[in-house]
């Protein structure tokens, strides 16, 4: 057992310190200090970093942390720690460790019995959750799914059953495939696509899946994927009910099949997710 008291006592610590996701003026005081009083700051880009200190007029000296030298910087940093440095990890934007470096550094240190200290601020993750109007808890953070389409249907396939509202990361270039799998494997979802955070073209897109796809190809910049989470309760309500039916008949009434399958799944009791797999034969 290990107990950390991060502010009891003065010794080297490594800090993990949570910078703007694209708004500057997101910096929290805090993390300027940090970054102003540590020995080193380790950066996955010291190019972008160098931006980032020059605007808070920050002169700290920064040496390379990033996913292809994770584990040799982690061995240096820990070196920096025993000669009595302190150190803070930095990302490109938002917290480390998140789809981002950091975790060898964190746990090596960790076992060497010094102090991880976080220093909070953005993360792209939570403010597209809070934002999204989808259940915010319990949630499942996924981070990017694989290039691969194949690997990535079954990630997927592998999802399809939680509950959790789940998050990915995406690069606009995979957005149509990655939501055409989706709407594969888990069925016409409601969905939130949050764009830009921060930045002035911030944009939350609501809707479900097949809506999105229409407009997909056009979406630019960085993004954040909120996807409901599985809804099966109740689907064995009415086990006898012919959905196709159902659906049919309330679309010859003029409903859409959007309002069509909200008014089955009112009476069924089934998900409106499990109504479009019967409704379009997806097993």
């Amino acid at each position: 057992m290990q107990r950390q008291k991060s502010f009891d006592f003065e010794q080297p610590t490594l800090y993990i310190v949570a910078t703007p996701i694209g708004n500057l003026a997101e910096m929290t005081p805090r993390a300027i200090e940090v970054l102003q009083k540590v020995d080193v700051i380790a950066a996955e880009d010291t190019r972008n970093t160098k931006k980032l200190l020059h605007h808070f007029h920050i002169h700290t000296k920064l040496i390379a942390h990033h996913m292809h030298n994770e584990i040799q910087s982690a061995k240096g940093i820990l070196e920096l720690l025993q000669m009595g440095k302190s150190v803070a990890v930095v990302s490109d934007a938002g917290y480390p460790l998140l789809s981002d470096p950091g975790l060898k550094v964190t746990q090596t240190v960790i076992e060497a019995g010094y102090c991880v200290v976080p220093i909070s601020g953005s993360n792209a993750m939570l403010n597209a959750l809070v934002a999204s109007g989808l259940c915010v808890q319990p949630f499942l953070f996924y981070g990017f799914l694989k290039h691969a389409e194949k690997e990535r249907i079954k990630e997927l396939q592998e999802l399809k059953d939680c509950n959790h509202t789940m998050i990915f990361y995406e690069a606009p270039h995979r957005l149509s495939k990655t939501l055409g799998n989706l709407l594969e494997v888990m069925g016409n979802r409601s969905i939130c696509i949050a764009r830009e955070l921060t930045k002035k073209h911030e944009e939350f897109i609501r809707g479900n899946i097949m809506e999105i796809l229409e407009i997909a190809d056009d979406l630019k910049g960085e993004m954040v994927l909120v996807v409901e989470g599985n809804d099966d309760e109740g689907k064995d309500i009415m086990e006898d009910v012919d959905v196709k039916e159902m659906m049919d008949a309330y679309i010859k009434e003029g409903y859409t099949s959007k309002e069509a399958m909200k008014l089955v799944a009112k009476k069924t009791g089934i998900s409106r997710n499990e109504i479009y797999h019967i409704y379009h034969n997806l097993g």
